[in-house]
């Protein structure tokens, strides 16, 4: 299982004339949640051996309908098919540098060279055209729509349909893919209709939801759920806080609006968690609270301008903290720090929990994100974190995200070693070895060389060809210096050790169980 942008496919359509055309669903099925229109209007324990009391005063507007064809009737003309055509382009460096093992999830899922292996359609020659396909909506009388950031990518050529067959050339407005979302527009000699944000900050788990979008290039189609859950961290990326919902939806969806009972705006489709890539009722929507914000700046400037700290965190667990001295897991924990970024220009350190800024606790890790990309650029802030056991205030002049940001020797002689313990065998990191792994042959550390199934060091994710680069606050050079760090950790009668991983690029730490003295 996992959660994933559902890729392009081909399915059989008809055009107004009745001719057979093939369309292409780019979306990223998403939980669609409550999409508030511009023609919003009203729908109408004491012990554990005593059973909750229903509430008798439960308002209207979260009463179940009788039925939703009135609310579907209204907010639908405002929903519209996005068709999207494009120049191929070159994936991946046609996947030479994509592990082996990551190839057959590439060519399986995202269409790329192979995928027709697995029942899917042949990925597309680098300079032939393509076309794809997604949902938005109108969110103005201007002819301004919403719709993912995916769905529009490296696009062309922009059509909308509506649902009365009325077509429209689009324009691109701006894009953010931090978020997936995008604003196009288009021209209209007549009033078009549309919705409107509405409160996603209001929006409780088990409200209803109403979902409008183009399913697999059908036509509008409609469906309702409920809210299964808030805040939800899939892994999407640095803003990651999406609402849940059970409304299936499907490819194609992407980019469409859900509605509150009151016609209000909720939520964007933005993904679904599915084996297959079918809907199994797991969806995701961008809540409008962060939607609405990014388009109002895309429409004002075509871009989005965030403040940014130039760091890679990391959530805080409980072994973790208890390596670094902490008695909870409230902040978030450095990983890495951009070279020359503003944290690393104030003094931040990966290894750092960063446990406040300007005075307002950070508790979880998607918190911390929101809360620089609020800063104006340019703002000094004060930046509490944990460091060797104490609390130190660090004053960091917030910087402008880039568009592209980065995420951010002499080697010991021995063979190797083993460490049974932990369940992991490691060596030297030679040029040679680093050369292999896309390193710098310059790069210090030591490699994992294997891991013992069902091992801590397998529970903790380690594996084969994972660089560590540092264990217990000090730099390895050597498996001797790994095995150094571990048992000074048992003699000092803790449970972990904290070891910096590189893999792929990335870094991030772990806490290594060491086992006992």
């Amino acid at each position: 299982m996992f959660v994933k942008k559902i890729p392009p496919q081909t399915p059989r359509t008809k055009d107004r004339r009745g001719l057979k055309t093939r369309s292409v669903a780019v979306a990223t099925v998403g939980a669609a949640v409550i999409a508030a229109s511009a023609l919003a209007w009203p729908l109408q324990a004491k012990t554990p051996a005593t059973p909750i009391p229903a509430n008798p005063a439960q308002s209207m507007d979260r009463a179940m309908p009788s039925s939703f064809a009135d609310l579907a009737e209204r907010v639908a003309p405002a929903v519209v098919n996005i068709q999207v055509q494009s120049t191929a382009k070159p994936v991946m460096g046609q996947m030479d540098n994509v592990p082996g093992n990551m190839r057959e999830f590439f060519e399986r899922y995202f269409n790329m060279p192979g995928g027709e292996r697995f029942g899917g359609p042949q990925a597309p020659e680098q300079g032939q055209r393509r076309i794809g396909a997604g949902s938005g909506f109108v969110i103005d009388a201007e002819g301004h729509i919403v719709t993912n950031e995916h769905v529009v990518h490296n696009a062309d050529e922009i059509t909308v349909t509506f649902k009365d067959g009325t077509e429209a050339k689009a324009k691109l407005v701006g894009v953010d893919d931090k978020t997936d979302l995008a604003l196009i527009k288009i021209e209209s000699d007549k009033p078009v209709p549309y919705v409107k944000f509405g409160k996603s900050d209001d929006v409780r788990v088990g409200d209803w939801v109403l979902t409008v979008g183009n399913p697999f290039g059908l036509g509008h189609s409609v469906n309702v759920g409920i809210v299964s859950a808030r805040g939800r961290t899939i892994g999407a990326g640095p803003y990651d806080d999406f609402l849940q919902i059970d409304a299936p939806i499907n490819r194609g969806n992407s980019g469409g609006p859900a509605f509150d009972v009151n016609g209000n705006v909720v939520g964007v489709n933005a993904a679904i968690f599915s084996p297959n890539g079918g809907n199994v009722g797991i969806g995701f929507a961008i809540p409008s609270e962060i939607a609405s914000k990014v388009v109002a700046e895309l429409k004002e400037n075509g871009t989005v301008e965030r403040g940014w700290l130039g760091v890679t965190i990391q959530p805080l667990t409980d072994d973790i903290s208890d390596g670094l001295g902490l008695k909870s897991t409230d902040g978030v924990l450095v990983a890495e720090v951009s070279e020359d970024g503003p944290a690393d220009k104030a003094g931040l350190k990966a290894g750092d929990v960063i446990l406040s800024v300007d005075g307002e606790k950070i508790e979880e890790l998607r918190e911390l994100p929101r809360l620089i990309a609020d800063i104006k650029p340019g703002k000094d802030s004060n930046v509490t974190v944990w460091r060797d056991g104490a609390r130190k205030d660090l004053a960091v002049e917030i910087g402008k995200q880039p568009v592209t940001q980065k995420v951010a020797g002499n080697d010991d002689a021995g063979s190797g070693g083993v460490e049974d313990k932990v369940g992991l065998a490691v060596q030297p990191l030679t040029p040679d070895i680093a050369r292999e792994l896309g390193m710098p042959e310059t790069a210090k550390g030591v490699v994992v060389a294997g891991v013992k199934p069902g091992s801590p060091a397998a529970e903790k994710g380690l594996r084969r060809g994972d660089v560590l680069t540092k264990a217990g606050g000090k730099e390895l050079t050597s498996p001797r210096d790994l095995t150094e760090s571990l048992n000074q950790a048992r003699k000092d009668g803790r449970k972990s050790v904290l070891a910096l991983v590189k893999r792929n690029g990335g870094q991030r730490f772990i806490a290594i169980p060491v086992g006992a003295a």
